[in-house]
């Protein structure tokens, strides 16, 4: 079956109650922009190409842009892809906050328990919201690919560059990885209910590069490194960057010239990010708690090391701070 059909099968499907509530790439119909684009290409080929090689007619269609259907289609497709990103993180962010409620909260759900079987409801939206993103996300990469295709250009190829710019490509969505790590999570707590749902991730943390493997449709495959790269260890207490990088709280502390217990939102912003080099990333930044959930379970030596650690290291800074706080005040 063609990616077109089960991408309106999907969208027609058992979730298109839950879909109502959600933006989507609107893929039949810039296809047909592209498929008159490409039509009107073709017909203007055929009456010019009489006396002309086949590298002439391929030559008409290389438009730096294309008057037809750029107008209408990169820029509705921008949108798509940000109302997409911004539908799911929210979600995403209320989903995980009832999963890891603390408090009066967290006391209220354990009793509607007793009631209603919430835990379930929570795995079934979520696995609803992977199949979301991953499904728009191959959307907009077939689509981009059929538009360079006609076109002969690589300007759906750049097009790829500016979502990543603008942090709104959703396979690079650090609430994907969160979510990732809550099915894990949650199919170690639920072994018989979740395993079916959880199967698209895994993770493996034995080898030189912990990786987190998420097995998406047309036999792709997602894969995200859970190494930090400025300790070049596993990750602990993992932040999310805007900018979608991942690295240990305190490793991304020292990197913004702030101190542990100030936090990244303490960072100046034009504080960069220490690969891609992007200004004011830190404000934003994802506290990826069901990954040091999952990261605390599995590595649980190296995590309560990384604690004590972490722990030493803030009350030293702490102890500086103040005391370079009270000679200031003192006049020393």
């Amino acid at each position: 079956m063609k990616f077109g059909e089960t991408f309106m099968e999907y969208l027609h499907g058992e979730q298109e109650s839950f879909l109502d509530k959600f933006s989507h790439v609107e893929y039949k119909r810039l296809k047909k922009v592209l498929k008159t684009c490409r039509s009107l290409h073709g017909s203007y080929g055929a009456d010019e190409q009489e006396d002309e090689n086949s590298d002439a007619l391929s030559r008409l269609c290389r438009y730096e842009s294309c008057p037809l259907c750029d107008k209408i289609f990169f820029s509705e497709l921008m949108k798509e892809a940000s109302d997409i990103a911004g539908c799911f993180s929210s979600r995403v962010r209320h989903l995980l906050h009832l999963h890891i409620a603390t408090g009066m909260q967290r006391y209220v759900l354990l009793l509607r328990q007793c009631f209603k079987n919430d835990r379930q409801t929570i795995a079934e939206e979520g696995r609803m919201l992977i199949d979301y993103v991953t499904m728009n996300a191959i959307a907009i990469r077939k689509i981009l690919k059929k538009y360079d295709k006609v076109h002969s250009s690589v300007n759906g190829r750049d097009f790829k560059r500016k979502m990543q710019a603008k942090h709104i490509e959703l396979l690079q969505s650090p609430w994907l990885i969160e979510l990732g790590a809550f099915y894990l999570n949650f199919n170690e707590s639920d072994e018989e209910e979740s395993c079916k749902i959880s199967c698209q991730f895994s993770c493996d943390l034995s080898t030189t590069e912990p990786v987190m493997t998420l097995r998406l449709p047309d036999s792709m495959k997602l894969e995200c490194n859970l190494t930090c790269s400025i300790c070049l260890d596993t990750l602990f207490n993992p932040h999310a960057l805007s900018c979608g990088h991942l690295f240990c709280k305190s490793c991304a502390c020292s990197a913004a010239s702030v101190m542990i217990f100030q936090g990244l939102k303490a960072a100046s912003p034009e504080s960069k990010c220490p690969i891609c080099r992007e200004a004011g990333v830190y404000s934003n930044a994802v506290e990826m708690l069901e990954l040091d959930l999952l990261l605390k379970r599995r590595c649980r030596e190296y995590w309560k090391e990384r604690l004590i650690a972490e722990r030493a290291e803030m009350v030293k800074q702490a102890k500086d701070y103040w005391d370079s706080q009270t000679k200031y005040v003192i006049g020393y």
